[in-house]
């Protein structure tokens, strides 16, 4: 079982076990029968207080397996978030008003002990009843200078006591081994989590080591006080934090997600804006008889081509005698109405036939062309990385720079959004998208 599919299985358990609490709780109130109204109040407060006592276990990590691996750590998550839970449902419960005035105030403190009873009763039989086997996490730690000798020992000692959860030390490598060593045991050994004990002595051989071909590789680094004020901690193992450079796989639930939004928001906008289209098409073919869009080969995830849909803006056959060249400051070969449609972006609306084909995503690294993706991954160290997801309509790179930034410094915002994407980070550039387009900024 994985932990995803362990934490969706603890949600299930945990929304069943809550209202059977409540029902239980009804049922000893009124010694076997609940009266209607009392009962009609109770089904106005399901939702709420099911999703409630979620959120606290969310809130105190009941969650993450690797928190409960004794009684006690079980204990002291499960009693807090049946408390706060609890204040919850009793704050609406008293507020909530006449829809539910008939919910019974003496339940509550009934309700709170077979709350803690039922959450933590299946837990403890679960976990120590059923044989799960976690997800393998072979980990190499790397880093056992003077300086970080310790902080390795006690990083091994916290592995090997988490080898019930998947965890598994393979090996422990000196700082100064060299990355090329370091990436056969990688390889040999199938590593796909590796730990830095002292990243203050290695802040080059990090990155060297994370813009290798090691797509499922997680890396960790424990933080110096630098880091820590920088950054937030991702995980702990023991008692020592650990800080996420970058992740190994993109979670299937964000990506599944992810994917639904794109779909239903590609949809929505072709028909929103669908009159726009139909009038930038009929004036592009009005203004110089040229076909309206423009079929260009990009490469997207995982390096695989394929056509990107645009409004035409510029002259027909723009490139016949130059090749595949980038525009340029005042391009000649943009056309009057091709100038106003990137400057508003108009442009870019015949890409939702990409999303909605799955080719790309709303948010990502800018799809490029095959000749200049060929030049820069020779060039540029980690440019294939940016792969790994789809491209995107908009992204970080094209909201804080513009048509004139290197290819370098937007590699570099690729490889932000791509480490740290979350859907919280769509929105917040898909509304750094809405002002860039309402300025017209960038456009060229």
């Amino acid at each position: 079982m994985s932990k995803l599919r362990f934490k969706f299985f603890s949600l299930i358990v945990d929304m069943i076990f809550v209202n059977l609490a409540v029902l239980t709780a009804l049922l000893m109130r009124f010694l076997g029968t609940i009266p209607a109204e009392n009962f009609d109040a109770y089904l106005r407060l399901m939702p709420f207080l099911t999703l409630s006592y979620v959120v606290c276990g969310w809130l105190y990590s009941l969650y993450d397996p690797e928190q409960h691996d004794s009684p006690w750590a079980t204990t002291a998550r499960v009693f807090p978030t049946a408390l706060l839970g609890t204040l919850a449902l009793t704050a609406v419960a008293f507020l909530g008003g006449p829809e539910t005035a008939a919910f019974p105030r003496l339940t509550l403190p009934i309700i709170l002990v077979l709350t803690i009873v039922f959450l933590l009763g299946w837990r403890l039989l679960f976990l120590r009843t059923v044989n799960i086997r976690w997800p393998e996490q072979r980990t190499l730690i790397i880093g056992c200078s003077e300086k970080s000798g310790d902080v390795a020992d006690d990083l091994a000692e916290a592995i090997h006591l988490r080898e019930k959860w998947g965890w598994k030390l393979i090996d422990i490598v000196p700082s100064d081994k060299g990355l090329h060593s370091i990436n056969d045991i990688i390889c040999e050994q199938k590593i796909n989590r590796v730990i830095v004990a002292n990243p203050a002595l290695l802040r080059e051989f990090i990155e060297q080591l994370v813009l290798t071909e090691h797509t499922r590789l997680t890396v960790d680094v424990v933080p110096e006080l630098y880091e820590a004020f920088i950054g937030r901690t991702h995980s702990i193992v023991g008692d020592i934090p650990l800080m996420r450079i970058v992740s190994g796989t993109i979670p299937r639930y964000h990506r599944f997600f992810k994917r639904l939004f794109d779909f239903a928001m590609a949809l929505a906008l072709i028909i929103a804006t669908l009159p726009i289209m139909l009038l930038a098409a009929l004036v592009i073919l009005l203004s110089d008889k040229g076909p309206v869009f423009y079929r260009q080969t990009r490469i997207g995830q995982n390096q695989k081509p394929f056509t990107m849909y645009k409004f035409r803006t510029m002259v027909r056959n723009a490139e016949e005698l130059s090749g595949p060249v980038l525009a340029t400051e005042d391009d000649p070969r943009i056309t009057a109405v091709g100038k106003f449609l990137r400057t508003y972006r108009i442009d870019e609306l015949p890409q939702m036939i990409n999303i909605v084909r799955g080719e790309m995503s709303f948010v990502g690294p800018r799809p490029e062309r095959p000749n200049f993706v060929a030049d820069y991954a020779k060039e540029i160290p980690g440019y294939s990385e940016r792969f790994r997801i789809k491209p995107g309509v908009t992204g970080l790179a094209q909201v804080n720079g513009g048509y004139a930034t290197t290819p370098e410094l937007k590699l570099k915002y690729d490889l932000m959004y791509l480490y740290h994407q979350s859907f919280g980070f769509d929105i917040q550039i898909a509304v750094e998208t809405i002002k860039v387009v309402l300025s017209g900024r960038g456009a060229r």
